[in-house]
């Protein structure tokens, strides 16, 4: 399967502006490319103020993404904020080739930016099946807690899509390999770059990873589409050989 990420700066609570920016990126995405993944909050940037942005599973940035994975026949991802009822969430949204959408709501809500007194948390882990391919995506702060994040649902990709500030970049470095290795899967985390008008500094670095922890797109700091191309064949091999998945420790979150 080929993947390609776009790493990008985002207007601040723009959404117009913000597709325009992304109708452009994903017009030099490589034809041959089945998977697109947009940064997290990519038609806002990370806000706290969620009326000024939100949008509904029926309006303007969903008919947008149909329509472009429609004429591109391969599927888009990324977060934006949704709003149901009075409710305010940051939901990753998963638009198939067909139009059809899958949905996760962000788990970890970021405290330290007070995110969990705006928007509701999610409670379910999702499995996104795609081309015979068992894709798990998360947001952001998820990538702090490997517990809910176990392959204890046979997936082969997580996903991240992010919006990490400079100050952590090591982090997200670490755990990014981290969560690939643990987990005998492939990873891709994806963030943006720029700055917020909070003053936050982004610097990217959004990257690919293999289930043995090596880069197969290293690191980037600057604005692009990046793209490559996962094995299932080979990620397969290596977990029958080694096994290590079979000796990991049982569990159930309450």
């Amino acid at each position: 399967m080929q993947v390609s990420f776009i790493q990008s700066p985002l207007v601040w609570e723009n959404p117009p502006a913000n597709r325009d920016y992304f109708t452009s990126a994903i017009a030099s995405v490589p034809v041959e490319t089945n998977l697109i993944v947009l940064p997290e909050m990519f038609t806002s940037g990370f806000t706290m103020n969620p009326q000024a942005v939100a949008e509904s599973m029926q309006g303007e940035t969903m008919q947008w993404l149909q329509l472009l994975a429609q004429s591109r026949n391969c599927a888009i991802t990324g977060s934006l904020v949704i709003t149901e009822g009075d409710q305010y969430y940051n939901r990753l949204v998963f638009v198939y080739p067909s139009g059809a959408i899958q949905s996760y709501d962000k788990k970890h809500l970021f405290t330290l930016s007070g995110e969990h007194e705006v928007y509701t948390a999610g409670t379910e882990k999702v499995v996104v099946e795609y081309m015979g391919w068992r894709i798990c995506p998360f947001i952001c702060y998820d990538l702090r807690f490997p517990v809910f994040s176990r392959n204890n649902v046979n997936y082969d990709l997580l996903l991240y899509v992010a919006s990490w500030p400079k100050t952590r970049t090591n982090a997200w470095d670490i755990l990014l390999q981290a969560r690939a290795v643990e987990n005998m899967c492939y990873a891709i985390g994806v963030n943006r770059i720029g700055a917020d008008a909070n003053g936050y500094e982004y610097i990217g670095h959004s990257q690919a990873i293999d289930y043995l922890g090596k880069a197969l797109v290293s690191p980037k700091e600057d604005e692009g589409v990046f793209t490559t191309i996962l094995d299932k064949d080979a990620l397969l091999e290596t977990r029958q050989k080694l096994n290590f998945l079979n000796d990991q420790d049982a569990f159930h979150l309450l």
